[in-house]
């Protein structure tokens, strides 16, 4: 079994081991190292080429900054924020900086643990409040929504299938129901889903979602 090899980085010694334990039992989740600061973050992850990377916003020297830097430095590595803070700003930042989900602390063990193999086979994630509201947001303000036009142009670009394929995306559907509803493989949608978001120039498929919501209401 090919296990999860995952880079812990929060300044709160209590959470981090809390998190520490849950993830412990897991039989394919193994915790290849922790830190506590932004600097640490990138080391650790330099060191030990992790497939995940959990961290915090509000770590010394800033959650952000280190995601920037790990996503431009170690594309490989996907970067998990498990995080207090619901602003809405952090949210966007961080799905601009490269991360794949968002989740806020108080997220149940076993939802956390889902989250991670979810991240790990490709998928994004953003704690459904938060992806409510961040749409709402990025509707409703203009300096946003000019920000996001141009990928929003880039829709023209989409086949059929594709522009069908990103609905479902849009509906929460995972790469597997997705190829069970259009009876193809998940390996085909693997495929397709990576056109999608080459085509629309985003990082996750959060963000081609987020996109998708926005583009139906124009």
């Amino acid at each position: 079994m090919n296990k999860i090899n995952i880079v812990l980085v929060d300044d709160h010694p209590i959470f981090r081991d809390g998190v520490i334990a849950i993830l412990g039992t897991e039989p394919d989740i193994e915790i290849a190292g922790q830190g506590v600061t932004a600097e640490e973050a990138i080391r650790l992850v330099s060191d030990l080429l992790p497939d995940v990377l959990i961290l915090d916003v509000n770590i010394p020297g800033g959650g952000l900054n280190a995601a920037r830097t790990i996503a431009a430095a170690f594309p490989v590595v996907k970067i998990i924020m498990l995080t207090g803070s619901a602003d809405e700003d952090d949210v966007l930042a961080a799905l601009k900086a490269g991360v794949e989900a968002y989740v806020l602390k108080g997220v149940a063990a076993r939802e956390l643990i889902s989250i991670i193999h979810t991240v790990q086979a490709g998928e994004g994630y953003v704690t459904p409040t938060l992806a409510a509201s961040l749409l709402m947001e990025m509707t409703t303000t203009p300096s946003k929504e000019k920000h996001s036009q141009p990928a929003i142009e880039h829709f023209d670009e989409l086949t059929d299938r594709e522009r069908t394929i990103l609905e479902l995306i849009a509906d929460g559907k995972s790469n597997k129901e997705i190829g069970q509803e259009l009876f193809l493989t998940e390996k085909t949608i693997k495929h397709y889903v990576t056109n999608i978001l080459q085509k629309l120039r985003v990082r996750n498929r959060v963000q081609a979602a987020i996109l998708a919501q926005q583009k139906a209401r124009l």
